[in-house]
């Protein structure tokens, strides 16, 4: 494998974090989302997006490279209370210092080299000096591998659970929280 490493993302990221975002919903959730939803994706529209989110915050995005490719992306930043909230909507104890893990993604065809494992684990150092005390993340249901990857990594479902609506089909996701002490093996 060439050079792994994971570094802090520029504006001029943004493009490749949208396609890797856009060209993995499309081939690794085409079994979670609805067609119409995953057709409507706009790899434009989701780079301006990007765009915004690296330079003006407030979650850090990393991206992880192979060699000279950028081949996945995780965004984090602090968790909003209603995101942390206990089950019927009620602020947790440590909700200032709760961090919630947007996004990690890792292009299919780089899967399995590692790279999900150290966008984590550089994150949780980067909250953890930011102050934060634990993570939380949303995963599909039915999203076995992200799952996996969370419960390799210590994180459990907390029993709170959301549906969202996806274009008129139920999308239910479980909350994983974890430790944010995490360390490369």
């Amino acid at each position: 494998m060439a050079d792994a490493a994971v570094r802090p993302a520029t504006p001029g990221d943004a493009a490749e974090i949208a396609r890797i975002q856009v060209e993995t919903w499309r081939t690794g959730f085409a079994d979670l989302l609805p067609a119409l939803v995953l057709a409507g994706l706009d790899v434009d529209a989701a780079a301006e997006q990007w765009r915004a989110a690296v330079a003006q915050g407030p979650a850090t995005v990393l991206v992880a490279t192979e060699g000279n490719w950028v081949v996945g992306f995780c965004s984090a930043g602090p968790s909003p209370e209603s995101e942390s909230a206990a089950a019927n909507d009620v602020p947790v104890p440590d909700a200032s210092t709760v961090a919630l893990v947007g996004s990690l993604l890792v292009e299919p065809r780089w899967g399995r080299r590692g790279h999900a494992g150290r966008l984590l684990a550089t994150m949780a150092q980067r909250l953890r000096a930011g102050g934060a005390t634990r993570g939380i993340a949303w995963v599909p249901v039915r999203n076995t591998a992200s799952l996996e990857f969370y419960r390799r990594a210590g994180w459990a479902p907390d029993g709170v659970v959301r549906t969202l609506d996806a274009d008129g089909q139920p999308l239910r996701e479980l909350r994983l929280t974890g430790s944010l002490d995490l360390a490369l093996h």
